[in-house]
């Protein structure tokens, strides 16, 4: 199918434009970009020394920590399987599956064992991180 062409003096035939999605496969797509949150640098860091600190977190704020790490873990997780580096390294796919694992848990009621808990994904976090720069999926630490 070819359409009139818009500029004057244009000789040549113009197919009609195909848009690659309908009207809800637009929205489904703005509905991911719009919940999308990116890897900022620096923030990972931040809040793994905030939980590995020699300060044990306080009750307010182990959930807090806890959601945080999470997202990280879960934006690791998918790097590491998205580049198929979980696939390649027994070591990563070991850590992407307790990241899952420890991501999924809920959070102790019991202070001392919550500040483990939070402890725990963020060593989890470090280890991945570092594997993960070393295969070269991140181009540094952030």
């Amino acid at each position: 199918m070819t359409a009139a062409a818009l500029c004057p003096g244009w000789p040549h035939p113009v197919r009609a434009a195909v848009p690659p999605f309908t009207e809800a496969g637009l929205r489904k797509v703005l509905e991911k970009v719009q919940r999308w949150a990116p890897y900022v640098d620096g923030l990972l860091l931040d809040d793994v020394a905030a939980v590995l600190d020699d300060c044990t977190p306080t009750e307010h704020e182990v959930d807090e920590h806890a959601q945080r790490l999470r997202g990280h873990l879960m934006r690791l997780v998918h790097l590491a399987v998205v580049s198929e580096v979980a696939e390649r390294d027994e070591q990563v796919a070991g850590l992407v599956e307790r990241g899952r694992t420890i991501r999924s848990e809920e959070v102790p009621s019991d202070h001392r064992r919550a500040v483990g808990h939070i402890r725990r994904m963020a060593w989890t976090l470090d280890e991945l991180l570092e594997l993960l720069v070393a295969h070269q999926c991140l181009t540094e630490a952030p």
